[in-house]
């Protein structure tokens, strides 16, 4: 895997940085990403631009947080996922004895039995 050079904008400032071929559009995205929060953390009245660069690494951060958070099952998704299980063994145990019924139908509405059963 070779390294290339790229050069992005960040904060108004020119940076090169080494990557590799494959992860370039990652990079630039995450540059992009980063470059956009600075801005508006400097819209929002944040004069320096080390004090801007911390509030967006704060708020992609506590994105990011968040976004994990929402991954992991909770007890309650664990729960669903038990009643999920639960809701397919019924579905099974439904079908089958649906085919026992449908057995036992074709069997009594057979020629020469007593009176056909209908559905």
């Amino acid at each position: 895997m070779s390294q290339q050079r790229i050069e992005v904008t960040l904060a108004g400032q020119k940076i090169t940085l080494a990557t590799s071929a494959e992860h370039e559009p990652l990079l630039r995205a995450a540059c992009t990403l980063v470059d956009e929060q600075i801005k508006l953390a400097i819209n929002g009245g944040n004069r320096s631009i080390e004090r801007a660069s911390m509030m967006a690494a704060l708020k992609i951060a506590g994105d990011l947080i968040t976004l994990q958070a929402s991954a992991q099952p909770s007890q309650d998704q664990s729960t669903t996922n038990l009643n999920s299980e639960e809701i397919s063994r019924l579905h099974d145990e439904i079908r089958s004895l649906e085919d026992q019924v449908d057995t036992l139908m074709q069997t009594l509405s057979l020629p020469g039995s007593p009176r056909p059963i209908v559905p």
